[in-house]
């Protein structure tokens, strides 16, 4: 789609071992897009994101710094994993190839490109970054724990950042001013991380206990990410 998408899918080659490794891969992304590529602007949002974690878990005020700073690793790589297929024509899920097959519609809008991506990464990444976490820290996902409590106490700095981003993106991909009237305010404006992430988390548990049956897994998954894909082609609807 874009003439540097072989050198984007190189970049992705090595998996991230810590958050360091991660904010490395964006900016190589970044520095590889153009504006008029929707993969931009979510991989901006989701810079700013993983900055603000790993200042988090670097400022030593989590009890349990190591589990998000490993859930931070293992939640980016099924990012990294999902734009590798995709530029290789692997098969991805639906909700990121929502994102993936808009990224030169110069029609959207940033903010738009941005939540598409959170949307797919979120809802439909998170609870398995969740489960693989504990699988490898030997927990189990449950409410109430530390490991839970330091992961909603994120949410109102992540909240922070995506109200930020609807105004600072809220101009077309190649930044042309939108129309003073449109749809998109409508469109952004109930989109909550902290309600996104704590669904991901009760999913995360649901997952958990489906581990074993293989069919019913996969079952579960197949839905999410259909139920995700719809929210997803609703956030990328082009702007007249």
């Amino acid at each position: 789609m874009f003439t540097y998408d072989a050198e984007l899918a190189a970049s992705l080659e090595t998996p991230p071992a810590t958050i360091t490794d991660v904010l490395a891969t964006m900016q190589s992304i970044d520095a590889l897009t153009v504006d008029g590529d929707a993969l931009k602007w979510f991989n901006w949002m989701y810079f700013q994101v993983t900055k603000a974690v790993e200042d988090r878990v670097n400022s030593g005020s989590f009890t349990d710094a190591a589990f998000l700073a490993l859930l931070d690793v293992e939640f980016a790589k099924l990012y990294f994993n999902a734009l590798r297929a995709s530029l290789s024509g692997w098969g991805v899920p639906s909700c990121w190839q929502a994102l993936f097959s808009s990224r030169n519609d110069t029609r959207l809008a940033r903010i738009q490109c941005a939540l598409a991506g959170i949307n797919a990464h979120i809802n439909h990444d998170l609870p398995i970054a969740i489960v693989n976490t504990c699988q490898l820290s030997e927990l189990a996902p449950q409410h109430g724990t530390p490991q839970y409590t330091d992961y909603t106490t994120l949410n109102a700095t992540l909240d922070s950042l995506i109200d930020e981003a609807k105004q600072t993106l809220n101009v077309r991909l190649l930044g042309e001013v939108l129309p003073p009237v449109n749809v998109i305010e409508d469109t952004v404006a109930g989109w909550s991380v902290s309600a996104a992430r704590e669904a991901a988390w009760n999913n995360s548990e649901l997952l958990w206990r489906l581990q074993g049956e293989s069919l019913l897994s996969k079952t579960f998954l197949g839905t999410l990410d259909g139920l995700t894909t719809v929210v997803g082609k609703g956030l990328l609807v082009p702007v007249p």
